[in-house]
């Protein structure tokens, strides 16, 4: 096992959805910023693309990278060590200024600029954070009942039938999360982005 340090912004940051499923263990180093671009994907969180003129504010932090927490941090990211430029995130080394005027290279997953949704939404000022005080992430906006809904969804097989009241099924529609697939319902491609961030 070595020790790394991580850049991190977005879910994976302090008080955020994902911070605590990989970084539990993890030493909070310092603030900096990594020279890149930020976008708003469609549920409402933000992704660093490591291209671009913005300093974007995030996180190091310095943790025990054992091949279980790669392999994990890899599968959460889409990334394949073995087609690393088709991967969705890329693994890679950055430049991050931290505040005492100094910079640190550190690892960090940014985006694959070539799989950006055409959904996203360009932060202009980069400041994610001033930006997601701003526009709540979609999965802020959902009830208790339908959260339960998309997780059932997310884990049923393809022939279960999870049954619905007509509600929900209007509101899920409306937001664009389920599909009707004739006989049975089922998430759609932003449904299963939601699942992700759910708590």
């Amino acid at each position: 096992m070595v020790r790394k340090k991580i850049f991190v912004c977005g879910s994976l940051a302090q008080g955020m959805i994902h911070n605590q499923k990989f970084f539990k263990n993890a030493q909070f180093i310092s603030h900096g910023y990594a020279k890149g671009t930020v976008y708003r994907l469609e549920v409402g969180y933000p992704v660093f693309v490591n291209v671009g003129e913005n300093f974007i504010p995030g996180e190091i932090f310095e943790i025990e990278m054992s091949d279980i927490l790669i392999a994990l941090l890899d599968e959460f990211h889409g990334y394949s060590t073995l087609h690393p430029e088709k991967s969705l995130y890329i693994r890679s080394e950055i430049e991050v200024i931290t505040g005492d005027s100094g910079s640190e290279h550190v690892s960090c997953y940014a985006l694959n600029p070539a799989k950006l949704p055409k959904t996203a939404k360009k932060i202009e000022s980069g400041n994610w954070q001033e930006d997601f005080e701003v526009n709540p992430p979609l999965t802020e906006k959902l009830s208790g009942r339908e959260k339960e809904y998309v997780r059932k969804l997310g884990q049923s097989s393809g022939r279960d039938i999870v049954p619905i009241q007509l509600d929900l099924y209007r509101q899920l529609m409306n937001l664009g999360l389920i599909v009707d697939k004739g006989r049975r319902l089922a998430l759609s491609k932003l449904g299963q982005e939601v699942l992700r961030f759910l708590d």
